[in-house]
């Protein structure tokens, strides 16, 4: 084997490496993004089953079922509803209503799976997407709360 022989072995195999490399980052990078969805989203895209996401919007008033430590509730965001499963303890501040994140994966049946609830920390505050959402559906007033 030529030196040019052995040099060009040794740059295809690096290139080959560097390949692999890349290969791995990307397949990592995108097994742990999470998209945010709104209700309208929900309904009107075909999302597939055992997708992780989030969806954010406003606990619907009087859909809030507690049994045990499992907690159903729908998330909307005035136009339409997401019947969201919870199982865990939820957190202190989240109530009907108010602007609430979730995460986790849709199950058969067009329910939500949820693995985590986040829910606002003050009276102002509104997740950004949450916030985007509603002004998309109309449902915004004046930037500050959402119409009743």
């Amino acid at each position: 084997m030529t030196r040019k022989q052995r040099r060009l072995y040794f740059v295809l195999l690096g290139m080959a490496a560097l390949g692999g490399a890349v290969a791995l980052v990307l397949t990592a990078i995108s097994d742990s993004l999470v998209y945010f969805y709104s209700p309208t989203d929900i309904v009107s895209q075909r999302i597939p089953e055992g997708r992780r996401m989030r969806i954010g919007g406003l606990v619907e008033n009087d859909s809030v079922v507690k049994d045990g430590k499992t907690v159903t509730f729908k998330v909307t965001d005035v136009t339409n509803a997401v019947p969201v499963v919870y199982t865990g303890v939820l957190p202190d501040l989240f109530r009907e209503g108010q602007g609430v994140v979730v995460e986790g994966r849709m199950e058969a049946g067009g329910h939500f799976k949820a693995s985590e609830v986040l829910a606002k920390h003050d009276e102002n505050y509104m997740p950004k997407e949450v916030a985007e959402a509603l002004k998309k559906s109309g449902q915004w007033n004046d930037g500050k709360q959402p119409k009743q």
